[in-house]
């Protein structure tokens, strides 16, 4: 896609727990005329939504399908252990997994921690998502993993949270699919790893005439350049200036003067 077929918004999509408000915000005082459009949509939805071509880019949770999206991994979170507030693991600023091996620990079916085998004992049945599992916590009836950003977002005031330190981390990562990186994506990348509004790796301002523009003006200026050698040589010819010119007290009309006995 060329940059004269790009659409006049920018749609970035994102996943529960990723807030992209300080990027929007950056994008807005850069990019007044294109308008950011936000849609969230499930971890486990994110990449279908950019291959379908309902967002141009998308901060996601690692890992995706490299074969057709790229990826540029941002940050990994810390992950957590969520219990209710009067439980024993609160007795401790940080814990293990292995702290956790008597516990119930629920393992929603939208978990984005990628466990090869969940710590703990399993419960009778998978909640269908991190919000459900909060629920059953609150309720007494296990304990819940996920990314601090998660933690946050689903927060109740009769539960807390303790990190949990050799457990996987979820990494976040924008991407966008890779027949589609425009110039507008390449405005985002710019963004998100901090380049200013002058980097030579990003888009710039125009700051000097089109292309199209310079290569009309080049013959222009060689043909003034060529009149302007011309004009010097047919004055050098012969020391004098031609005649009916303004150059008689010219250097060449002094050389030319006989001295005086």
């Amino acid at each position: 896609m060329t940059g004269s077929e790009e659409p006049p918004s920018f749609r970035l999509a994102y996943v529960p727990g990723v807030t992209p408000d300080k990027w929007v915000r950056i994008w807005n005082e850069r990019l007044p005329d294109v308008p950011l459009t936000l849609t969230q949509v499930p971890a486990a939805e994110a990449g279908g939504v950019l291959l379908g071509g309902d967002a141009d880019a998308g901060l996601v949770r690692l890992p995706v399908d490299r074969t057709v999206l790229s990826a540029i991994p941002l940050y990994t979170e810390t992950t957590v252990v969520v219990i209710p507030k009067d439980h024993l693991v609160t007795a401790a600023d940080e814990v293990t997994v292995e702290d956790l091996a008597d516990e119930i620990v629920l393992h929603p079916l939208d978990d984005v921690l990628g466990w090869e085998r969940p710590p703990g004992r399993p419960a009778l049945e998978r909640p269908a998502t991190t919000a459900d599992a909060v629920e059953l916590v609150a309720a007494g009836i296990g304990v819940l993993l996920v990314p601090l950003s998660l933690a946050r977002l689903h927060h109740r005031k009769d539960l807390t949270y303790r990190t949990v330190t050799d457990a996987p981390g979820s990494s976040v990562a924008l991407s966008w699919p890779e027949d589609a990186h425009t110039d507008r994506v390449e405005d985002f990348i710019g963004i998100v790893r901090g380049r200013t509004v002058n980097s030579t790796r990003g888009r710039q301002p125009a700051q000097a005439p089109p292309k199209g523009e310079r290569t009309q003006a080049a013959p222009a200026r060689r043909k003034q350049a060529a009149g302007k050698q011309a004009g010097g040589a047919r004055r050098g010819a012969g020391g004098t200036p031609r005649s009916g010119g303004k150059g008689g007290s010219g250097k060449g009309a002094r050389r030319g003067r006989p001295r005086r006995g």
